[in-house]
């Protein structure tokens, strides 16, 4: 009988075929693993002093938190940003509610709405303005081409058979006010937040006033991206009675809008972001109203329909977003440890005892035949 086996090198011939069948699993797992989280995103926003653009800031102070630069893109509003988004060339933008290029490739995906949008009408006040139809003859700063104020405007006045009885002026934000108080345009359309500075200059002029959508409710059944808010009588200014009447106002909403290709855990991050910045509420907005998965410009997607309905990644409540990031990026490579390798661990054990008896069985015959010799003597004669 041989003395010089090696131990160690039977336990290799035994466990490694299993040790390869592993490692082959984990190489096929590993094609599977989804890609990691860019961490560039650009956004489509509006005008650098505009609302959108604002509200980006801060999902971007939320995403640089957790090592996600967000490029903010200034663009001329609503319209651009969809042609932006379409094109591939940003990942996200914010889009008026209602605001439709007519495109349906790529197919874009609503996250939510994330606040009203007020359209304002001001008026020089030497002009009587009771409905929208009264502007007829007027010059109209509607907003830029490629804003969704001008989309919006263009709806209204031709839903009103203004038609080519106006003048409209590609003026928005800071120039259409300058436009307005100094007589230059008779009226202006202005789709902002409540919160922007330059609704209330224009609130506060005494040569200016605020259209009241007397036929609001009438519009919001016509149009179901718009809704109907009342701004109270002193909202802005109690001492000084600022608005001095009850005005309706009508408002779509904001979307958050992405491209098809944007990356699962950086929607989960962006609807983080945006329950930050809008939860609180605002103006017109209730507490925890927004982000919301109604008054919604495109399909919901399904990431954040899950968010909604079951809130943040668990991964993500508990671990950095890299750390939750990377550990759902690689429980695909669990399954190899389920189905192979814990098995293997309680089989392999049994295979090695098993193996290490049959060997000993194997010299169960000579050593009975070398007792059965030493028994008959054999043995002292051969000595």
């Amino acid at each position: 009988m041989s003395h010089n086996r090696n131990p160690i090198r039977d336990q290799l011939r035994i466990y490694a075929p299993a040790v390869l069948m592993v490692l082959a699993a984990f190489l096929l797992a590993f094609q599977f693993i989804k890609p990691a989280p860019p961490r560039h995103v650009v956004m489509a926003t509006g005008a650098p002093e505009a609302a959108y653009h604002q509200f980006a800031e801060r999902y971007a102070a939320v995403l640089a938190r957790e090592g996600i630069t967000l490029e903010l893109r200034p663009t001329a509003g609503s319209v651009e940003n969809l042609a932006l988004l379409r094109a591939g060339e940003v990942s996200l933008a914010l889009v008026q509610g209602g605001v439709d290029d007519g495109k349906t490739e790529p197919a874009l995906y609503s996250l939510g709405s994330v606040y009203y949008e007020p359209l304002w009408l001001f008026y020089r006040k030497e002009i009587a303005v009771r409905r929208v139809g009264d502007l007829a003859g007027q010059r109209i700063a509607v907003g830029p081409e490629g804003s969704g104020t001008r989309a919006l405007a263009d709806l209204l006045m031709r839903e009103n058979g203004l038609g080519d009885t106006v003048t409209p002026v590609s003026r928005g934000g800071q120039g259409a006010v300058d436009d307005l108080i100094a007589g230059r345009v008779d009226a202006a359309f202005f789709v902002t937040s409540a919160q922007n500075e330059l609704i209330r200059k224009l609130l506060e002029h005494p040569d200016v006033a605020l259209a009241d959508f007397v036929r609001a409710a009438a519009f919001a059944r016509r149009f179901r991206f718009l809704n109907e808010l009342e701004l109270p009588e002193g909202a802005y200014d109690l001492a000084g009675n600022v608005p001095n009447h009850r005005v309706r106002l009508l408002a779509p909403a904001a979307n958050l809008v992405s491209h098809p290709g944007l990356h699962p855990a950086v929607i989960d991050l962006m609807l983080q972001a945006a329950s930050e910045a809008h939860s609180q509420g605002g103006f017109f907005e209730k507490r925890e109203e927004f982000p919301s998965a109604r008054l919604l410009s495109f399909p919901l997607s399904k990431e954040a329909e899950r968010y909604y309905k079951h809130g943040p990644p668990l991964l993500q409540r508990f671990l950095p977003f890299w750390a939750a990031s990377l550990v759902d990026r690689l429980k695909v490579m669990l399954l190899p440890l389920l189905v192979l390798l814990f098995p293997l661990i309680k089989v392999m054990p049994p295979i090695y005892t098993w193996r290490m008896r049959a060997r000993v069985y194997r010299w169960y015959e000579e050593i009975e035949n070398a007792e059965r010799r030493l028994a008959d003597g054999e043995g002292d004669a051969a000595a």
